[in-house]
């Protein structure tokens, strides 16, 4: 099975430059493709495939020599986010894909990784063209079984995740002697069936005055400026806390849950129909009951 690991990473002053610069080349690839989708759509009453766009990128690199500075494997990715955001639109999951301004594409890619080559300088991950950027590991991870390499820029740090493949150990499955149900709630974001209650701590609520300044100020600061990225930036990170508290609450009860039991039942609620009742919904979103169900599934797997 895969799990994601997240880290942050310590680029130098250099290669911060060259990752938003990175970054830039890739929104300016996606852009470009998507306008030539709905072109040739018009022009001709089909789309581009995947495939289509990726014979032609080789012409596109040759008319920009700057793309030689990003790695083959980045650019290719670019071209199967917007492939998946297209066929996600056909197939009815979401509104047709959006030209990206800078806000809007954070991320780069490598979806085949290597682990001599991407690892073998310890601490560190190297890209091509940026150079072995320092990884802030609070945890040990196997290069051997990393898979994919996302790095992505938000609230003013550089993060990586790693889609890292681990084995399921199921001779070690258990012989049900301890079965939990588990109730999930707003008030405790989950209730399991021998008494355990885990409360909700509504970080954002507790947040939101402190948010509603904060964009009440960037709404005031000149379009542009220096003093508006600023307080973008302070709003991200406000965000950003928010949403790490969450995650490590969730982390604590998913760990204490599957440590403590064999087998383990989770009520079944149809979130998204109960998300459009908007009195629910940001309370909903805030409990985070799908993260909690997606740690206790890969907690669970891993034990066996």
């Amino acid at each position: 099975m895969m799990i994601c690991q997240h880290f942050l990473i310590e680029p130098t002053k250099e290669q911060e430059e060259k990752l938003f610069y990175t970054l830039y080349l890739c929104r300016k690839l996606y852009n470009y493709s998507l306008e030539q989708r709905i072109k040739h759509y018009k022009e001709h009453g089909k789309g581009l495939t995947y495939e289509d766009q990726q014979n032609m990128l080789l012409k596109y690199k040759k008319e920009h020599p700057e793309y030689k500075k990003v790695q083959s494997q980045i650019l290719q990715d670019v071209l199967r986010r917007l492939d998946r955001a297209c066929k996600n639109f056909f197939e009815g999951r979401a509104n047709y894909p959006k030209f990206k301004d800078k806000y809007h594409y954070t991320s780069i890619t490598l979806p085949q990784c290597e682990a001599k080559r991407n690892f073998g300088k310890e601490g560190y991950v190297y890209i091509k063209n940026i150079g072995h950027i320092k990884i802030k590991a609070h945890r040990d991870f196997d290069p051997e079984k990393v898979k994919t390499i996302n790095i992505k820029y938000h609230a003013g740090k550089w993060y990586i995740n790693l889609s890292v493949e681990i084995e399921e150990e199921k001779e070690k499955a258990s012989t049900g002697e301890k079965a939990v149900g588990i109730d999930k709630g707003i008030n405790s974001i989950a209730a399991t069936s021998d008494g355990e209650l885990y409360l909700n701590p509504r970080w954002l609520q507790k947040a939101e005055k402190r948010l509603k300044s904060l964009q009440r100020q960037l709404s005031r600061k000149k379009k542009g400026s220096k003093n508006k990225e600023k307080q973008k930036k302070r709003l991200a990170k406000l965000h950003e806390k928010v949403a790490n508290q969450r995650r490590d609450y969730l982390h604590k009860i998913s760990y204490n849950i599957v440590k403590n039991n064999d087998i383990i039942c989770i009520e079944d609620l149809q979130v998204k129909s109960m998300m459009k009742n908007h009195k629910l919904a940001k309370s909903i979103a805030n409990a985070g009951w799908g993260m909690l169900d997606k740690y206790l599934q890969y907690k669970a797997e891993r034990e066996g």
